[in-house]
């Protein structure tokens, strides 16, 4: 059986290369939640939308990759905690046309943890900022 954390660490890797649910739901329970105070997650409820939410991302941020900054795990909280900041460029199809513009966003994973599989992950994120760097706010 896999640790916690190197659960958590497949599915980060998976899922911020933009590989959709395909690639996540191994490393989920079946029905895990999602929260995020985010307004463009608004109707994010699971991480199966999530996955396929970020996979549509890097479609029209072709280039979007992250800095990974911190990986925690709390086996007292049976959590693991993912810090990092997304790079990315507005260079492809799909939502408004293409501005060109990059953003560096700063954001938290809390995979929290039911056995060896997530079964819940809040993202702490500044959105707003992201969509300003963008230039789609």
């Amino acid at each position: 059986m896999a640790s916690i954390t190197e659960t958590a660490r497949q599915f980060f890797t998976a899922c911020e290369a933009g590989k959709g649910w395909a690639a996540c739901r191994a490393y989920c329970r079946p029905g895990a939640t999602f929260t995020a105070q985010a307004e463009p997650l608004g109707e994010v409820r699971t991480l199966e939308q999530y996955a396929d939410w970020m996979q549509g991302l890097l479609k029209i941020l072709p280039d979007g990759r992250y800095e990974l900054k911190s990986f925690a795990t709390d086996t007292e909280r049976k959590n693991v905690v993912a810090c990092a900041t997304f790079i990315g460029t507005h260079t492809g199809p799909g939502g408004p046309p293409p501005t060109g513009k990059t953003t560096r966003s700063d954001y938290v994973y809390v995979m929290q943890f039911e056995g060896d599989k997530i079964t819940h992950m809040t993202k702490v994120w500044n959105a707003g900022w992201a969509l300003k760097e963008l230039g789609w706010a």
